[in-house]
């Protein structure tokens, strides 16, 4: 199992008083340091929190792959192919959305779609694509060109964490999942299936398997134990842990709670 630990939540920090602190190329070689296998990264057009330079440099000076996620947007697409990381994952992006909802809409959007997967592979970029865990995603996916899919269980993490944490009891609390634990639990379980016929389905295609969004300490047993997985990108919940435990040690955690 990788893991793949996404740094921008220190640009998010960064960002906030517009300064160069926290340093983003620090958080990348702590990072690498303490077990990451990828460093992924989010470049929005907003830019709200990677920045151009902050691409170049990371591509430029990590000793481990580089997963670029990005939308479907021309323009971006291009900056994609000038940098050349190691993977490009093609994610939908809405400008009003705090972080990212859902996967990909394969159907409506598969033009656009395959026409940027096709420029990346031309450019020698493999590409995933984030998506529901579906097998219809899976078939699509295939069709569509990708070398790889990474599966959203962003579903997933809010059922488990509406059973199993404080969640319902804050201001976050996700309303649709307002239900009873024998409601919750029920629904976690199919959630589970899903997750893991997907990732079968997309391994008979012959294609590899990642899983992210929502993704932490106390759920990412989960999808170690679904074995086509190959691959976690977890970044919120490990810079938050470094808040209070420093961010080498926040990886080395998460590393040994992804291995099988």
């Amino acid at each position: 199992m990788k893991l793949g630990v996404n740094i921008d939540h220190v640009a998010v920090l960064r960002e906030a008083r517009e300064i160069n602190d926290p340093d983003i190329l620090q958080a990348l070689y702590v990072a690498c340091q303490n077990g990451a296998d990828q460093i992924t990264i989010h470049l929005r057009e907003d830019r709200r929190h990677i920045q151009d330079i902050d691409v170049t440099n990371i591509i430029s000076f990590s000793k481990v792959p580089v997963n670029l996620e990005c939308a479907i947007e021309p323009g971006i697409i291009d900056i994609v192919c000038k940098n050349k990381p190691h993977r490009a994952t093609l994610v939908p992006e809405k400008r009003q959305e705090v972080t990212t909802e859902g996967g990909l809409d394969l159907f409506s959007n598969s033009d656009a779609i395959e026409s940027a997967i096709k420029k990346l592979n031309d450019a020698e970029i493999p590409v995933s694509l984030f998506v529901d865990p579906t097998l219809e995603a899976m078939k699509k996916s295939k069709e569509l060109g990708a070398q790889m899919v990474e599966l959203h269980t962003g579903h997933f993490a809010n059922l488990f964490a509406m059973l199993n944490s404080s969640l319902p009891y804050s201001n976050h609390s996700v309303k649709e999942l307002e239900l009873s634990r024998a409601e919750l639990t029920q629904q976690l379980q199919v959630s589970i299936e899903e997750l893991k016929k997907a990732a079968k389905a997309a391994v008979e295609l012959g294609l590899e398997v990642a899983a992210g969004h929502g993704l932490n300490y106390h759920n990412v047993n989960e999808m170690v134990a679904i074995d086509e997985i190959t691959e976690l990108n977890i970044g919120q919940s490990i810079i938050a842990r470094s808040v209070f435990s420093g961010l080498d040690n926040a990886v080395k955690e998460m590393k040994r709670l992804t291995q099988r």
